[in-house]
């Protein structure tokens, strides 16, 4: 079920009603079967891996727990992630490596017999799987207690709010909330409201109209040039923003209606001033799972140089891979793994250097350092957004090929015109929703949550708001695109 559709705007109310008349005894189980609810609206058949996953895992945990030698944890640690993933692999993977092996045997003109194939992939198969492998792996280490409800584990995989995009929950966190008897608060109520708001704003009324000149664009490269390529990923910039953002705040809110608080996904991250910053701002729970399960156990930054950069780059290998089963993918997490190696290599004089500046000088070397931050990411963006290698590299070799034309008045319009650039569909709500994403950040950066803020208004003044956005919000529900998928659903 995606968020953005009317059967969300029907089954989000008939859970509330019935989480709060419910007694405590009972949420869990109507929780879980309108998580599943959730999933099956997608493909019903899918649902037996949820299950199958949350079976293994619960298992090895289990197992874990009662062995008393730490070779037999490992042995049923060792077991639960080979299950796990390897189902990820065979779904997400499979077709990718057989394709990428007929492409290395043809190269070498021997004869590849594996004839070529394609499975659908499971809608959020990364995100249950990685959120139950962190429960697992915790038990081993010792730092969360087993958990032998096995309905309250099942819940916590498959919490409908961050089933499908995350944001990926860790289980000391996510756990206790849901064992936790909540009665209905109407600040916290309004709150979440407020922030599923800002969310279906961000991904109907941007996102989605920015999708519509990105696509004619990143879909038939040939047919334009390097203003338009440039402006495409731009606009592809804040489309995944907005797209991804949006998830994260419906997620983040309806789960607050229900008295459970999310980990919050983004910190403002086009602000970051080095790629490092910048992936502590873009999709945390992504990041720090990398950190935790992946870069910490192979040495982190507590070993030599030469292995330090090979777990930084190993890490954004594999999260370029975790995005997406394509070459696009791989060579998009290899540019922020290089980028984030040359930071490490030059962090000592940089930080000689910003230390050595004040006032003025200290603000413009940040606001450069964030400039190019956010001109790298895009760059890196046309590899994750190109529908192959071959698009990624014929784009990146004419971003400048028309640039004796940026003077002429006539050939931007008529760029503007072929990208299907509107006033009203694209200028409109990038300027308003633009204005809106700054005033949200500013008002939050200075009173730490803007639902106190807009609390304080007049009722008139903030229910004139609401409705306002919730007319908008139906109006493009009505006539546009309104039930178009989250980009990171594909993942």
């Amino acid at each position: 079920m995606l968020f953005n559709s009317v059967s969300f705007l029907i089954f989000f109310p008939i859970v509330l009603v019935l989480y709060f008349y419910l007694p405590q005894k009972l949420r869990w189980m109507m929780l879980l079967a309108a998580s599943y609810i959730f999933y099956m609206f997608w493909e019903p058949k899918y649902i037996v891996l949820i299950v199958f996953v949350t079976l293994v895992n619960y298992a090895a945990s289990l197992l874990i727990a009662k062995a008393e030698k730490k070779g037999a944890k490992r042995l049923w640690l060792t077991a639960g992630l080979i299950i796990s993933l390897g189902l990820l692999v065979v779904f997400k993977y499979a077709s990718f490596f057989n394709e990428s092996t007929r492409a290395l045997f043809s190269l070498m003109g021997f004869n590849y017999p594996v004839k070529q194939f394609s499975l659908i992939l499971p809608m959020g198969i990364s995100f249950f799987t990685f959120q139950s492998l962190s429960y697992t792996i915790d038990v081993y280490r010792g730092r969360t207690p087993v958990e032998k409800h096995v309905g309250y584990f099942a819940l916590y995989v498959s919490y409908f709010p961050q089933l499908v995009a995350g944001p990926i929950e860790r289980s000391d966190n996510l756990l206790p909330q849901l064992k936790k008897e909540f009665v209905f608060d109407y600040d916290r109520a309004v709150q979440g409201l407020q922030r599923m708001l800002y969310g279906f704003f961000l991904k109907i009324f941007i996102a989605d109209n920015i999708a519509k000149c990105v696509n004619v664009v990143y879909d038939n490269p040939s047919a334009f040039s390097g203003l338009a390529y440039i402006g495409a990923t731009f606009l592809f910039a804040i489309q995944i923003f907005c797209d991804f953002a949006g998830y994260s705040e419906i997620a983040i809110g309806s789960a607050k209606v229900m008295g459970i608080d999310l980990m919050e996904n983004f910190r403002q991250p086009y602000f970051a001033t080095s790629v490092k910053d910048f992936w502590h701002r873009w999709h945390i729970s992504l990041s720090t799972w990398f950190g935790d399960y992946v870069y910490i156990p192979l040495g982190g930054s507590r070993v030599k140089p030469a292995r330090k950069y090979f777990n930084i780059m190993a890490v954004f290998l594999l999260s370029g891979l975790w995005h997406g089963a394509a070459w696009t993918f791989v060579i998009w997490g290899f540019l922020h793994g290089a980028m984030r190696v040359i930071e490490e290599f030059f962090a000592k004089p940089r930080k000689a250097l910003e230390s050595q500046l004040s006032g003025g000088r200290k603000n413009a070397y940040r606001v450069t350092s964030a400039i190019l931050v956010f001109l790298f990411v895009c760059f890196g963006w046309i590899f994750f957004r190109a529908n192959s290698v071959g698009d990624a590299f014929y784009i990146v070799s004419h971003l400048f090929s028309d640039v004796r034309q940026w003077n002429e008045f006539a050939y931007i319009d008529s760029v503007r015109s072929a990208m299907l650039m509107k006033f009203t569909t694209v200028f409109l709500p990038l300027v308003f929703g633009l204005s809106v994403m700054l005033f949200v950040w500013a008002r939050r950066e200075k009173h730490k949550g803007i639902h106190r803020m807009v609390n304080g208004w007049p009722s008139l003044v903030r229910w004139g708001m609401y409705f306002a956005f919730g007319l908008m919000i139906c109006l493009m529900f009505i006539l546009g695109n309104s039930e178009a998928q989250f980009i990171y659903f594909q993942f």
